[in-house]
């Protein structure tokens, strides 16, 4: 799953969604995607959404063991049809059920769904562990990989057949028996943690969502926000502020009552971090351990060398360089910027000092008062359906000529959820696309992408992407009306959509996103960016009741609202990155007692403490690195963001997103997939080498001469 984090996603100028990485505790996809131009190879197939999951996982994981054990028993030696393809082409039954369990604990979780979730990872772990060490397959990969070079192989082969090869080292396969089962174990444990930490996370966030009597502390939440809170109280009567992000809370933004804001501000970071059988720390702690124990069976010295050395950084260095470079410059704006917030609160007639609750309201005053960035009045002119079909499906189409159909009579998961049929301009099937708009009860936080069945084409599979949201659902008869946040979430997470759409790698493990970690955030951040131009707002941003577009003045303040709050941004960013590096620098059998102190120790170490400026998230509810995917490289928003500043100044010199520029893009990168290398699919669109100095250009940080 990709997730989208403010805090977290990190292009934009305002607090985004917690962005997580969809695969989650998975292995590589027997995934094939499409040839180009939109050749009708495969067919969509509906998901069962009806299914018993506990039975079918059961009975997928036995199919797949039968077809690896086919696989082992194989004629010597070994050709890459009958090992590597064959492998990538094997698990479909699996992947499908996978997927469903995903977007179930996810998006739909119940009490059931939470123990089959907590029950079945262990066991799915135990499986992957099982096919990724049978000797026999181990062996005829290992063979296969030392006759690479006089094997008759194409780009797309010998990178797929280097990633098996890559991938067993690092599961294992050259460990000692002693020592593959003691990470067999880690492994299982591991599985069984993630899904407690995402269990106690739920219920600590429906727990701690706040009960109001008093409309009048709910001064200045706009209206749909105001409504929201009064249904979601049901019966209890008043009003119900649910926390709505992992990683911030909208209200804050509104709320004139700054005891109120305190409050939703203490609630949220309260999540798993106040004792009882919620508490996130105790987990977060031997998950980290574990991690760097596992580490160091595999030869290295921590989880995140570990996790770097198959990324686009390559090293830890080259991390520390990239967050020192992007790290100074941020911090010292983003203390004049609290001087401004302080000093309006002191005018507000509060004494201060200026607090992480105040901060968020402050900075969204000041986008009104001085970028004249009025959210209230924006989200008038931001309907959903207008904004999909308007804004994101134009967008792709002007970039890539996608076409995205209506498709009423498709299964879907939820009575909420919209579908549609993507196809090429000649007609030819792409996949098809789910677009889950609404927050409700069971539903995870935040933005973010998955699939009910990645590209593989190579079994006649295409690719079921899923798009989710946490909007606000509207009385009935009332226009969908997104806010700000939510539109950017909407563009950036259809961005790592168009990555699956658009992948032409025949093979699963190194298609669509199943790229460096370090560079899938990519495409996402160039699609929101290329959402707030000009352009496109003049296109989908309409008065949901007379269809009168943007003022120009609004139009130019969004425009360039990638400078807004950019300094606030990037130190929470760097920060939550920071913390993503300490925990999993820990060395093998380094472990930690104190979770808040090891935070705290964080912030003085790296010199971060902005006052009135807080963690995004505190580890407790940090999803993505304990929950996703982002464990030792949540650094990736920062430097995809670099290589995106890049691309968007080469997109500029080109007039914007042209057919001939989205034909480079897609040639170059979108559809390739992990076999070329991104750093050098960047030079090859550009003509430039990426740099620091052009993300703090784009953000307004670059140091003045």
């Amino acid at each position: 799953m990709v997730r989208t984090p403010p805090g977290g996603v990190e292009s934009g100028a305002m607090q985004r969604s917690p962005a997580r990485r969809a695969r989650r505790n998975r292995p590589a996809r027997p995934s094939r995607s499409g040839p180009r131009n939109g050749a009708s190879v495969g067919s969509v197939t509906d998901p069962d959404f009806g299914a018993d999951l506990g039975p079918e996982l059961e009975t997928a994981m036995a199919a797949h063991r039968r077809e690896v054990e086919a696989i082992a028993a194989g004629p010597w030696p070994p050709g890459f049809a009958d090992t590597i393809a064959a492998l990538e082409a094997s698990g479909d039954r699996l992947h499908r059920a996978e997927r469903l369990l995903d977007d179930a604990s996810a998006a739909r979780s119940t009490p059931e769904i939470r123990a089959l979730d907590a029950e079945l990872r262990p066991r799915m772990a135990a499986h992957r562990d099982a096919v990724a060490l049978e000797p026999r397959i181990v062996a005829r990969v290992g063979d296969l990989f030392a006759r690479r070079d006089a094997l008759v192989l194409g780009a797309e082969e010998r990178c797929v057949l280097e990633r098996r090869h890559r991938d067993a080292i690092r599961a294992g396969a050259a460990l000692g028996e002693p020592q593959q089962a003691r990470l067999r174990a880690i492994n299982e444990r591991l599985a069984a943690l993630t899904a407690e930490f995402r269990r106690r996370l739920l219920d600590e966030t429906r727990a701690l969502a706040l009960h109001v009597t008093d409309a009048a502390q709910l001064d200045g939440l706009p209206e749909p926000m105001r409504d929201a809170a009064r249904r979601a109280a049901g019966d209890d009567g008043g009003f119900r502020l649910t926390l709505a992000l992992p990683s911030a809370q909208p209200a804050l933004e509104h709320l004139h009552d700054r005891s109120l804001r305190e409050r939703l501000w203490r609630a949220s970071v309260a999540r798993g971090r106040r004792g009882g059988p919620n508490d996130n720390r105790p987990v977060v702690a031997e998950i980290a351990a574990l991690r760097a124990e596992r580490a160091g069976l595999l030869g290295f010295g921590s989880h995140a060398e570990y996790a770097i050395a198959e990324q686009t950084a390559g090293s830890l260095e080259a991390v520390d360089r990239l967050l020192d470079e992007v790290g100074a410059a941020p911090a010292d704006a983003a203390r004049a910027d609290g001087r401004r917030h302080a000093a309006a609160l002191r005018a507000d007639g509060h004494a201060g000092p200026l607090e992480p609750w105040d901060w968020p309201y402050y900075a969204a005053r000041e986008r009104l008062e001085r970028h004249a960035v009025d959210e209230r009045r924006l989200r008038e002119h931001f309907v959903l359906d207008g904004v999909l079909r308007d804004g994101v499906f134009e967008l792709a189409k002007q970039l890539y000529g996608l076409r995205f159909e209506p498709c009423g009579d498709a299964a879907r998961p939820h009575p909420d959820v919209a579908v549609f049929d993507v196809r090429d301009e000649d007609g030819g099937e792409r996949g098809r696309l789910y677009v889950d708009a609404f927050a409700r009860e069971g539903k995870v936080g935040g933005g973010w992408t998955d699939a009910y069945a990645e590209p593989a084409l190579l079994i006649g599979r295409r690719p079921l992407v899923v798009l989710q949201l946490n909007a606000t659902k509207p009385r009935d008869g009332a226009p969908a009306l997104l806010t700000l946040l939510d539109v950017r979430i909407l563009f950036h997470e259809f961005g790592h959509a168009l990555h699956m759409l658009l992948s032409d790698v025949a093979y699963p493990s190194i298609a669509g996103f199943n790229v460096a970690a370090d560079v899938a955030e990519l495409p996402s951040q160039i699609h929101e960016a290329l959402g707030f131009s000009p352009a496109m707002l003049e296109r989908y941003a309409r008065h949901h009741a007379t269809g009168a577009p943007l003022a120009e003045a609004d139009v130019a303040a969004l425009s360039a609202s990638e400078r807004i709050d950019a300094a606030a941004r990037s130190v929470r960013s760097g920060l939550c990155s920071r913390l993503d590096q300490a925990w999993h620098r820990l060395a093998p059998g380094e472990t930690v007692d104190d979770v808040d102190a090891f935070e705290a120790a964080v912030v003085a170490r790296h010199a971060l403490d902005v006052r009135g400026l807080d963690f995004t998230y505190r580890s407790s509810y940090f999803d993505h690195v304990f929950d996703g995917q982002y464990d030792g490289t949540h650094y990736a928003y920062l430097w995809s963001a670099v290589l995106e500043a890049t691309v968007l100044e080469w997109l500029d010199e080109q007039g914007g997103p042209t057919r001939a520029a989205g034909r480079r893009l897609r040639d170059a990168l979108l559809s390739r997939g992990a076999v070329v290398d991104p750093l050098d699919a960047v030079g090859t669109i550009t003509g430039r080498t990426p740099s620091v100095a052009s993300l703090l250009r784009r953000r307004g940080l670059a140091p003045t001469a």
